[in-house]
C-alpha cells in the first residue's frame, strides 16, 4: 500500500507535551509498514505566533482594529516594544534552552507586566519554597497569559493556550453555530494554522489526513483544517476521530459536517483506520468499514462493522513520537495546584497499561462506551519493551500512564520489571483508591520511579460513594492515600459536588473530609468538579433511578453528550462552587485549616457533622497485617556483608542508598538470612512466595511468628523487605 498519511493534532491541547493519539496511531501504522507522518499544529501555531514577527502582526491588528480597548489592553499596547524585545528569549527559556534568563526574569525589571501579575502580591506566600527557575517560569507564564488576554480582547475571543473556540464545541447539539463560524472571516490564528497546514501538505504530499479531536477545544480548528484541505487539496481524503467524537457524535445525522471531512471514526482508531485505508486503496467496499460515519447520497451513514475485530493491545505497536518537535514544547508553570503543575511542567511520554477500566461501575462515568467498557491489560514485559523503545527514541524517561484506572496487580508487575531491567523511569498515573495499595506496594512503586498518583475521592460521603458505586469508603481512601504519602508519592484527589440528591449538609461534610485529609497530609492536591450528567453514563441513561429529571438539551443532529437536569431533592449546587474552590486552594497551601467552614461561603451553610479527628482515626486504624495466600516477598536492597562476631553472634551490614542497616543477630539466624537474601532480591528468577519463605524459616529455626515479633524483622520491614 503506497498511500501516505498525516496524523494531525489541531490547536490546542497542551503547551508542554504532545497529545498521544497521533503517536499511538503512527506506531500502529509502523506495524503495517504504512508511510505516516504526524504534526502537532497546536504547538507549531503557538511557536509561530509568539515570535518577534508574530507579535508585530498581533500588535498591529490590535492597534488598528475597531475595538473598545480596556485599560489592560491599552497598557499592553503601550509596552509593545518591551513585549517584542523579550518574546524570543522567554520562549527559549520555557523550552529549557536558556536557563540563565531566570535571574533577569526574577528581578521583576525584565518582563513587562499587566493584569495577570496583579495576583502575585496576594500569592507571594506561595513562592516560599520555589527555586529561581520555578519562580521565573511562573512569571514567564503570566507574561504569556497577558499577551493571550490582548489576543482575546482584540483579535480572536476564541483563543486559549489549551483550547480554541471551545464554546462552539461544548454541548453543540446543533451544527448551526459551528458552521457559521467556519464560514466567517478568518482571524490571524486561522491564517497561521492554514499556512502551517499547507506547508506540511507540500512537504509530505499525503493521500489521507487524520485529525484527532480529543476535546471540544480542538473541534473548530480540526474542521478549519478540513475546510482548507477541501478547498485547496480536494483529492486528499480526511478522517476525524478522538475523544470528542467518541462521546459526543455517536448519534450524528447532520450532513453538513461532511462539507469539511470524509469520515468520522469512533472509539479506538486502529481498526477503523485500517479499514478506511483498505477502502481508499480499493481493496474493500464501504460496507466493510468499521465504526465509521460517512455521507452517502446526501445521507449520513454509519457502519458498525462488528465482524471486524479490534486490534489487540499487544499488537498496536509502540507509540512513535518521531516528526514531533519534542525539544520545542513549553514548560509553563502554574502554582495553584501541584498536580496541575505536573500536567503542564516538563514533557511526558504517554503510554497505557490497560485499555478500559477494570472496575467499570461508577454511575457518573461513561461505562457503556468502549474506552471504559472493554478492559484489556498488557503484560509488564511488553510495557517495558515499549518504555525502552520510547526512551531511546525521545531521550526522555518521564512517563504518564494515561489509564482510566491502572490495575494494582499490573502496577506491581510493572514496578518489578522496571527494577529488574535497571531502568531509570519517572512515572505517574491514575488509580482507584483500593485496599490493594498497601504501604508495601506503595514502597515498591516508589522504588520503580512512581512520583504521583491521582484518583477519584469524588463526593467524600459514604452514602453518595455507595450511590455512585465507587466501591470505596472515605476511611479506606484515607488509609490508602496515607500509604502513598508515607512512601513520598504525591496524591491528587478528583473531587465532585452536585451529584444527584446531594444535600447542603453532605456538601459541607465532604468539604470537612477534604480539609482533614489535607491537614493530615494524606493528600496534597485536589480539584473540585461540579457533577455533569452525560448521555452514556448510568445516571444519564436512567435519571429516574437517581431521583433527577432530564430537561434538555434538545438534540439537533450533531453532538449528544452533556445533559441538563433538575435535582429536586438536592441542594442548589452552583452556590457552593466558589467556596469549595477557595477553601481547597488555601488548604493546599497550608492555610485556613482553623477557619470555620461557613467562612468560605457568602450564604448560610450547615455545621459539619463529621468528627474533628475522623480522618486521623481512620489512618491510625491500621488493620492487622494479613498477607494474601499468593503474596510474594522481596528485598529492595542488595546482598549484605556478613561477618562473624564473638559469643555465637554475627553481623549483617546492608548498604542502603541513604544509610547502612546493621543487624547483630544470633549466628543461626544471621547465616539463614544471608543465604535467604538472594531468593528475595528482584532478579530474573520468579519472585519467592511469602509462604515458601516462612516454611523455609520454620524448617531451620522454628516458629516464624516469634521472628515476626522481633526487632530484626521490624528493622528489615522498615528498610525494604516487602510482602506484596
Amino acid at each position: 500500500m503506497e498511500l501516505k498519511t498525516i496524523f494531525i493534532t489541531p490547536p490546542f491541547t497542551q503547551l508542554n507535551t504532545p497529545y498521544p493519539a497521533t503517536a499511538y496511531l503512527k506506531g500502529f501504522f509502523n506495524t503495517k509498514n504504512w508511510k505516516a507522518y504526524q504534526v502537532d499544529l497546536g504547538i507549531e501555531v503557538i511557536l509561530e505566533l509568539f515570535t518577534i514577527e508574530g507579535l508585530e502582526v498581533i500588535f498591529s491588528q490590535a492597534d488598528e482594529g475597531e475595538f473598545h480597548l480596556d485599560d489592560n489592553c491599552l497598557r499592553i499596547l503601550s509596552l509593545k516594544e518591551e513585549y517584542i524585545n523579550t518574546i524570543a528569549p522567554v520562549i527559549s527559556f520555557l523550552q529549557h534552552k536558556n536557563p540563565t534568563l531566570a535571574h533577569s526574569i526574577c528581578t521583576r525589571n525584565y518582563l513587562p507586566e499587566a493584569n495577570r501579575f496583579k495576583a502575585l502580591d496576594n500569592l507571594e506566600w506561595a513562592f516560599g519554597t520555589m527555586g529561581i527557575q520555578d519562580k521565573a517560569r511562573h512569571l514567564a507564564t503570566l507574561y504569556l497569559e497577558d499577551i493571550s488576554d490582548l489576543i482575546k480582547s482584540t483579535i480572536d475571543p476564541r483563543f486559549g493556550f489549551s483550547r480554541y473556540a471551545e464554546r462552539l464545541g461544548r454541548t453543540a447539539t446543533h451544527f448551526d453555530e459551528m458552521d457559521d463560524a467556519l464560514l466567517n472571516e478568518e482571524t490571524i490564528i486561522d491564517d497561521v494554522l492554514c499556512q502551517l497546514l499547507e506547508s506540511k501538505i507540500e512537504e509530505y504530499e499525503p493521500d489521507f489526513i487524520c485529525l484527532t479531536v480529543p476535546f471540544p477545544g480542538n473541534l473548530y480548528a480540526a474542521l478549519k483544517c478540513g475546510q482548507f484541505i477541501k478547498n485547496n487539496f480536494p483529492n486528499i481524503k480526511i478522517a476525524m476521530g478522538g475523544g470528542y467524537c467518541n462521546t459526543e457524535l455517536r448519534s450524528l445525522y447532520d450532513e453538513r459536517i461532511f462539507n469539511y471531512i470524509d469520515f468520522i471514526s469512533l472509539d479506538d482508531g486502529e481498526k477503523p483506520l485500517e479499514q478506511i485505508m483498505l477502502f481508499l486503496n480499493g481493496d474493500i467496499k464501504k460496507e466493510n468499514l468499521k465504526r465509521t460515519f460517512f455521507l452517502d447520497n446526501g445521507v449520513v451513514q454509519f457502519i458498525k462493522g462488528e465482524q471486524h475485530l479490534d486490534i489487540s493491545q499487544r499488537e498496536t505497536g509502540t507509540p512513535d513520537y518521531s516528526d514531533l518537535l519534542l525539544d520545542e514544547y513549553l514548560s509553563v508553570l502554574e502554582i495553584l495546584n501541584p498536580m496541575h503543575r505536573l500536567w503542564s511542567d516538563g514533557r511526558w511520554n504517554k503510554l497505557t497499561l490497560a485499555h478500559g477500566c477494570y472496575w467499570g461501575k461508577c454511575t457518573f462515568c461513561d461505562v457503556t462506551l468502549d474506552y471504559i467498557q472493554r478492559y484489556e491489560p498488557i503484560n509488564a514485559a511488553i510495557i517495558c519493551d515499549r518504555i525502552e523503545e520510547i526512551i531511546e527514541q525521545t531521550d526522555q524517561n518521564g512517563f504518564h500512564f494515561v489509564d482510566e484506572a491502572a490495575p494494582p496487580a499490573l502496577m506491581r508487575d510493572l514496578a518489578l520489571e522496571i527494577i529488574r531491567r535497571n531502568l531509570t523511569v519517572v512515572w505517574w498515573t491514575n488509580i482507584r483508591f483500593e485496599n490493594s495499595f498497601t504501604y508495601d506496594l506503595c514502597q515498591l512503586l516508589k522504588a520503580s520511579g512512581c512520583i504521583a498518583i491521582s484518583g477519584g475521592l469524588e463526593v467524600a460521603s459514604d452514602r453518595l460513594l455507595d450511590l455512585i458505586k465507587k466501591g470505596v469508603s472515605v476511611a479506606q481512601v484515607a488509609r490508602v492515600t496515607d500509604n502513598f504519602t508515607r512512601s513520598d508519592i504525591m496524591v491528587h484527589a478528583y473531587l465532585m459536588y452536585g451529584f444527584p440528591t446531594q444535600t447542603a449538609q453532605e456538601t459541607i461534610d465532604s468539604l470537612e473530609m477534604v480539609r482533614q485529609l489535607i491537614q493530615e497530609g494524606a493528600i496534597q492536591s485536589g480539584f473540585w468538579h461540579q457533577f455533569a450528567m452525560t448521555a452514556h453514563s448510568p445516571v444519564g441513561l436512567n435519571p429516574e433511578a437517581f431521583n433527577v429529571e432530564r430537561i434538555g438539551p434538545n438534540f439537533g443532529g450533531f453532538a449528544d453528550n452533556d445533559l441538563y437536569h433538575n435535582d429536586p431533592s438536592g441542594a442548589n449546587h452552583e452556590l457552593f462552587s466558589e467556596g469549595l474552590k477557595k477553601s481547597l486552594f488555601n488548604y493546599m497551601h497550608g492555610i485556613g485549616f482553623d477557619f470555620p467552614l461557613k467562612e468560605w461561603f457568602d450564604f448560610d451553610v450547615p455545621h459539619t457533622t463529621i468528627p474533628k479527628r475522623f480522618i486521623r482515626k481512620a489512618i491510625k486504624d491500621k488493620r492487622a497485617e494479613k498477607y494474601r495466600k499468593n503474596a510474594i516477598i522481596l528485598w529492595l536492597g542488595k546482598m549484605p556483608y556478613f561477618s562473624e562476631l564473638e559469643n555465637g553472634r554475627c553481623e549483617l551490614i546492608f548498604h542502603l542508598k541513604q544509610k547502612d542497616l546493621i543487624l547483630e543477630v544470633e549466628w543461626d539466624l544471621g547465616n539463614w538470612l544471608f543465604d535467604a537474601t538472594p531468593n528475595v532480591l528482584i532478579g530474573n528468577h520468579a519472585p519467592l512466595l511469602f509462604s515458601e519463605f516462612k516454611n523455609e524459616y520454620e524448617k531451620e529455626l522454628g516458629d516464624f511468628t516469634v521472628f515476626e515479633k522481633s526487632k530484626t524483622w521490624r528493622l528489615l520491614r522498615e528498610n525494604g523487605l516487602l510482602v506484596l
